[in-house]
């Protein structure tokens, strides 16, 4: 059963004081050594084939408090410290459910900067927030209003490669509520020439957010790289403009997906896309670059948590389905269909735009697949018979 309200993550960009710049840093090093600890700790204790959970590493954040090598934990919030042992539980969760990989440990260079506050450590009265430790409340931008009565849950804290500080409300969300239900289904052909091709016909752009900054990320980069190794200024330098190049590309490609998703969602009951292996897909070197620009993955993530929130559905069909290559009209599969090839003429008289053909098939085999309860992927010999892909009529405009 569907929650009344959503949970939903508020993200404001601030800017802390010297003093609250310190105290976050402090707080981001302590949070980062007791994950470490407590993953070390869980690591060993698996080798003796043993199994040590949050309470057990709870109570040994206790007692390395009590050591005079760490008792600079005790100089900061206790709250972000059990957080990131409760984090490290759901990754050891997720990894004992074989969904996610063995959990490593944090870099000080490399990791993400955060610490989250739970209701205890952070005071939200007045539109102020006030975390613990800390005597001002944080210079907070309201780029956009909270849900009217808003009462935040937990509160995180983060700072990104590009210097920039930001802070994240977890509250419910009244406002998000399941759309009117529509009888309209699409289906998406991903690809790089285009970003999506819709089974409307509609192709939709891609708009190559690294290509357009790549001289000027090159440029970053080759002054970074000319710099000695090291702690020194003149590299950390160097390094915050390649991470601002970085960051620029990132924000413009995140506001894009988030548009063109909301859009997608709104005005669709179904949406069906292809389970691409991404992953593999960029071990291909000469394309790499551009796969990852189009960032797929996060596509597919926005479409599919908007889907939840609005009562849409979105389905996924086996990335080894031979959308390209299937006749969406008659259902013919052709033996070959190389990646040059844009336009090809059927059999059956039909002249089909590689990429729609793909989407329409994609389209009709989720459908069916829904529907009727049919594998997404269909024979690729039927002496007796319709594939999964001509149970169900594909439907066409008037």
């Amino acid at each position: 059963m569907r929650a009344s309200h959503v949970k939903r993550a508020f993200k404001y960009r601030f800017y802390p004081t010297d003093a609250q710049a310190a105290e976050l840093s402090r707080t981001f090093g302590c949070v980062r050594k007791v994950y470490n600890l407590a993953l070390a700790a869980r690591t060993q204790a698996w080798a003796r084939q043993e199994r040590v959970n949050y309470n057990q590493t709870s109570a040994m954040l206790t007692d390395w408090k009590k050591t005079g090598e760490l008792a600079y934990l005790n100089d900061v919030s206790s709250v972000p410290l059990q957080q990131a042992l409760r984090h490290l539980q759901v990754a050891f969760t997720n990894f004992f459910a074989k969904r996610a990989r063995y959990p490593r440990f944090k870099s000080r260079k490399k990791s993400r900067r955060s610490a989250e506050y739970t209701t205890s450590a952070f005071r939200f009265r007045d539109g102020k927030l006030t975390l613990a430790k800390m005597a001002e409340p944080l210079d907070i931008v309201w780029s956009r209003p909270l849900p009217q009565g808003a009462a935040p849950s937990t509160v995180t804290v983060s700072q990104d490669a590009a210097g920039r500080w930001y802070v994240s409300l977890l509250c419910e969300d009244p406002s998000v509520q399941p759309l009117p239900a529509t009888d309209a289904a699409i289906g998406i052909d991903a690809g790089l020439d285009h970003l999506l091709t819709l089974s409307t016909g509609e192709k939709i752009s891609n708009p190559r957010h690294e290509r357009r900054d790549r001289a000027r990320l090159a440029k970053a980069q080759r002054r970074l790289a000319r710099k000695a190794k090291g702690d020194g200024a003149n590299r950390a330098k160097a390094r915050l403009k390649v991470a601002r190049v970085c960051a620029r590309i990132a924000d413009r490609r995140r506001d894009h997906l988030h548009k063109l998703t909301t859009r997608l969602v709104r005005e669709n009951q179904t949406i069906v896309i292809e389970d691409l292996a991404v992953r593999n897909m960029v071990k291909n070197g000469s394309l790499a670059r551009a796969i990852s620009d189009a960032a797929w993955s996060q596509l597919r993530g926005m479409l599919e948590y908007k889907a939840q929130w609005y009562g849409r559905e979105v389905i996924a069909v086996d990335r080894w389905f031979p959308s390209s290559k299937l006749c969406s009209a008659c259902g013919r599969l052709q033996q070959k269909m190389p990646l040059h090839i844009r336009t090809w003429t059927c059999d059956c008289g039909t002249t089909h735009d590689r990429d729609v053909n793909a989407a329409k098939n994609i389209l009709a085999v989720g459908l069916t697949a829904s529907v009727c309860g049919a594998g997404v992927r269909p024979q690729r010999k039927t002496p007796g018979g319709q594939s999964a892909t001509k149970q169900k009529p594909l439907q066409r405009e008037p």
